[in-house]
């Protein structure tokens, strides 16, 4: 009995000194957890800048080649040769395929010889003419025979040149279409023919903007297939009339491509810079907080004793791009501006800074994947 109570005795002394341990440690936790409630929220900041702001017009714009077609014969006929590969650069005048001609050369040569015969009676009537041996009229009637012979030569002389087909302007070749072989319908696709350097942007801006724009002018091209690389060109024409359904007016600007990266199909955003460079204080745009009754940021300032506190100021902003936006007034060049963790701030609150992670502020973001 007595060992039977020592026992209880010692088990319930476990029990409570258990207990007691983790009285002890759940208080120290509350303690923890009501120390960091009231911890100095942390925010990240910056210092508003003075940068330099190119005004733009922004639009999307379709490629287009200088010169662009797609190959095909005007007759039809069995392919003989090609003269070509894929991908290929071609001078003008180069031939890329040969149709069969066999039988059409030999109808030349056939009226050919039928207008050599037309010229002899000619010359003939003429030396008996003087003669007088033969009446004017026979002599009108021979030469306008010659005439029609020499006008079917011409004529059978053009099909069969054309049983040759060639490349009416010097560019780069794409995809071949047709094998030796094979038979062309009138019209059939052979292959691409693109002048691509230089190349044409083409795109449209509001009337409004007609004031701003002018043949000239610097434009810079964006392309998703090339992400951060820009390409730069030159507006060389204005449409000669406003779309009256949009209201926009068309607008061609003109880019060297000498590696041929551009390709006409494709588009892209393009600025154009209009007017004079100007500068505003610029921040990230997540440095605003945004409101219906006025927008405003939050500067920080540290006092004498080192600690640091954050004052709300209602700002004007202006023009933004990308991730930036021109603050016109409420903010100086050098305040520091807090840009992350407004949410949980209030007018001279107590904060902690921390800058190790900055909210993006590119004047020119592009999306990447995650």
């Amino acid at each position: 009995m007595i060992k039977r109570m020592i026992i209880m005795l010692l088990a319930l002394g476990v029990v409570a000194g258990a207990f007691a341990a983790w009285k002890i440690h759940a208080m120290k936790a509350g303690m923890a957890q009501m120390a960091a409630s009231y911890a100095p929220p942390t925010v990240s900041t910056t210092k508003a800048t003075l940068q330099d702001w190119q005004p733009q017009l922004d639009a999307v714009g379709s490629l287009r080649a200088v010169n662009g077609a797609d190959m095909s014969s005007e007759l039809s006929g069995i392919v003989e040769k090609i003269y070509f590969d894929s991908g290929s650069d071609v001078e003008a005048g180069a031939p890329l395929i040969d149709l069969r001609a066999e039988d059409d050369i030999a109808h030349l040569h056939a009226l050919e010889a039928t207008a050599r015969l037309a010229e002899i009676t000619v010359a003939r009537d003429e030396k008996q003419l003087k003669a007088q041996a033969v009446a004017q009229a026979t002599v009108d009637n021979d030469e306008a025979v010659l005439a029609s012979a020499k006008a079917q030569v011409a004529e059978q002389q053009a099909v069969v040149d054309k049983k040759i087909i060639k490349a009416p302007f010097a560019g780069h070749l794409g995809v071949r279409h047709v094998d030796v072989g094979q038979y062309l319908s009138p019209g059939t696709a052979i292959v691409t023919l693109q002048q691509l350097d230089p190349i044409y942007v083409d795109f449209t801006l509001p009337e409004q903007a007609l004031t701003r724009i002018q043949p000239g002018q610097s434009v810079t091209l964006h392309s998703d297939a090339f992400p951060g690389q820009s390409f730069a060109g030159k507006i060389t024409a204005l449409n000669s009339k406003v779309d009256e359904a949009t209201r926009n007016i068309g607008v061609r600007a003109t880019f060297d491509n000498p590696d041929h990266k551009l390709l006409p199909g494709m588009f892209g955003s393009v600025s154009v810079d209009v007017e004079k460079t100007v500068k505003y204080i610029t921040l990230p745009q997540t440095a605003i907080v945004f409101n219906t009754y006025g927008n405003t940021v939050y500067l920080l300032t540290t006092g004498e004793d080192g600690k640091q506190t954050v004052q709300q100021n209602v700002v004007t902003t202006g023009e933004t791009r990308g991730d930036q936006v021109a603050i016109l007034s409420g903010v100086k060049e050098g305040d520091e501006v807090v840009t992350s963790g407004q949410v949980k701030l209030r007018n001279g609150m107590a904060v902690s800074v921390n800058n190790d992670n900055q909210p993006a502020a590119d004047a020119n973001p592009t999306p990447h994947e995650q």
